[in-house]
């Protein structure tokens, strides 16, 4: 480095100092160390590092957390550099060469801490809004490309991955308790207990695809007895039938994608879902219409198209991500196998499981009541859900990013950052819906002329979407509290919620201004708009209940209860 520097000294995970690394250190002036103070514990390094001087004044001295800085006295915000990666003197992020570094407090007049939490969230979230769509993409593309076919080809897909999702949900949700476990680990810089909790959380993946598989092979006698129309059923069960091998790598790409939200890994897991959904789309050309040799499989070449691309995008994101999770998944705990353990893990992740079955269950059920009033209401409730599925996606994401972030400060025993991360993920995901409620409330007609021609789909579509503005809201309220809760490892009080809202009060709801009352198909709605308020005021009490109190970190591998 060139001009004169000044010595330095950072603290850094020792997996974090790579053999280039070292290099540019010592052309830098600089050195590294594996003795630290004994209060780093044994994985860290210490690297003393020549800087270029930028009217730095206070202490150089940072000690680094995972992903955050414990600033000692720096009081500027200028920032200097060390062979290319910006370091931070105070709060700015930057980058040694994969970890994000910032103070945790800002100097006077800088950004405040809410503002750089805020800009931290949106940071993660947007990235898992991003992976979140091209999951849903996948089964567009399905239902787009096999569309071409038939209209009986189209609504055997659409059936079959109905089926497949509303099993499989299930199983997603489960794998969901990797967010406290792995984040909280993070937090607290336990390398082992991130090792142990993806070693079970594979584990686990394997567990639930037999149980997944065991509830699929069945599909032609479970759409049977749905009373589905006879003409789709062989195709909609052989489509669900090919799936089946698609679930291990589907549920294991889950567990890696958890994992590295909970690490702010996200740019694999993004590259990861793009590239799979072109080649979904790519081999359903080869298998549905019969390319390159294929003969046209229709509805079967669809599935086997969504089996490969599922099993190349877990390969892809395991190569992806290699030098990050390697680590983890080669280190040897014996105790990771524990039963105790894995049960502990289960508490977790099957409360959350239940959540997705009965959200999704609830969000069904409102669809066959729709069912009763005629095809032109069904259409319209159609359009209601997928504009309101849509705009789902930020708040979502939000509420992804809330748990890793919650999470990652309880692990810190942080809990003044796990508050703020909390009001940062609020403020976001409220804020986004609120506008979109606005746009669903004035604009209702002119949405509703996106999906369709039909005047009397348009009618009915118009007054469905305004009541769906107002859902919005709650909506997101109740996303942003469930993701926030499950940072904290509290998965219990959102299964009773939706049980509750959902089950005991929003679908009676429902059925009595739908079909006792003039309402009629908007009373439908207006039902499950009291029971996800009622979900949404129940969660946001919890979460400000916890947060008066100490929060303490998940401790699956002791004796003791799963939380503090």
């Amino acid at each position: 480095m060139s001009g004169t520097g000044t010595l330095s000294t950072y603290w850094l995970a020792t997996s974090d100092i790579t053999c280039s690394n070292r290099r540019a250190l010592a052309r830098a002036g600089g050195s590294w160390s594996r003795n630290p103070p004994a209060t780093m514990g044994t994985n860290r390094s210490v690297v003393t590092a020549a800087v270029r001087r930028r009217g730095i004044r206070g202490s150089e001295r940072l000690e680094v957390s995972g992903e955050e800085v414990r600033a000692g006295t720096v009081c500027q915000r200028d920032a200097f550099r060390l062979r290319g990666a910006r370091v931070a003197s105070a709060h700015r992020a930057c980058e040694i060469p994969r970890m994000v570094i910032a103070a945790n407090r800002p100097p006077a007049g800088g950004t405040s801490p809410l503002r750089t939490e805020f800009r931290a969230l949106v940071s993660l979230a947007l990235p898992v809004v991003v992976v979140q769509v091209g999951l849903m993409g996948m089964g567009v593309i399905d239902s787009i490309m096999v569309g071409h076919v038939s209209a009986r080809a189209l609504a055997a897909v659409a059936l079959g991955n109905i089926y497949f999702f509303n099993v499989i949900v299930f199983a997603m949700g489960t794998l969901m308790a990797l967010d406290p476990i792995v984040a909280q680990a993070v937090g607290a810089r336990d390398d082992a207990a991130v090792a142990r909790g993806i070693q079970r959380g594979m584990l686990l993946a394997v567990a639930l695809s037999v149980f997944c598989a065991a509830l699929m092979a069945p599909a032609t006698r479970v759409i049977t007895l749905a009373r589905q129309p006879a003409e789709i059923i062989p195709d909609a069960a052989a489509y669900v039938r090919i799936s089946i091998v698609g679930v291990l790598p589907f549920l294991a790409f889950v567990v890696l994608r958890q994992s590295l939200q909970a690490m702010h890994e996200l740019a694999p897991i993004v590259l990861t879902i793009v590239g799979a959904n072109a080649l979904n789309a790519g081999l359903n050309w080869v298998f549905i219409y019969g390319h390159l040799g294929s003969a046209p499989l229709g509805v079967e070449g669809s599935a086997i198209a969504t089996v490969v691309s599922r099993w190349v995008m877990f390969a892809a994101l395991l190569a992806l991500s290699w030098r990050t999770v390697r680590r983890y998944l080669t280190a040897r705990h014996a105790d990771a196998w524990k039963a105790k353990a894995l049960a502990r893990m289960l508490a977790i992740g099957i409360p959350i499981g239940l959540q997705q079955v009965l959200e999704v269950g609830a969000f069904g059920a409102i669809g066959l009541f729709m069912g009763w009033f005629g095809t032109a209401q069904v259409a319209a409730h159609q359009i209601a859900i997928q504009l309101a599925a849509l705009t789902f996606m930020v708040p979502l994401g939000v509420s992804a990013a809330a748990a890793v972030r919650v999470g990652q400060a309880i692990g810190a025993h942080d809990g003044e950052r796990a508050r703020r991360a909390a009001r940062a993920a609020f403020l976001c995901g409220v804020g986004f819906m609120s506008g979109t409620a606005l746009l669903f409330l004035t604009l209702p007609v002119a949405l509703a002329r996106l999906f369709t021609t039909d005047g009397a789909v348009i009618g009915i579509a118009s007054l469905l979407i305004p009541v769906a503005g107002v859902f919005q809201v709650f909506d997101g309220i109740q996303a942003v509290a469930a993701g926030v809760l499950r940072g904290i490892g509290d998965t219990r009080a959102p299964l009773v919620a939706m049980l509750a809202g959902y089950w005991a009060i929003g679908l009676p709801v429902s059925l009595y201004l739908g079909f006792r009352t003039a309402a009629g198909p908007t009373g439908l709605w207006w039902g499950f708009v009291a029971g996800l308020s009622s979900v949404a005021l129940f969660l946001s009490l919890r979460v400000a209940a916890l947060f008066r109190g100490e929060l303490t970190r998940l401790h699956v591998d002791d004796e003791q209860a799963a939380v503090e």
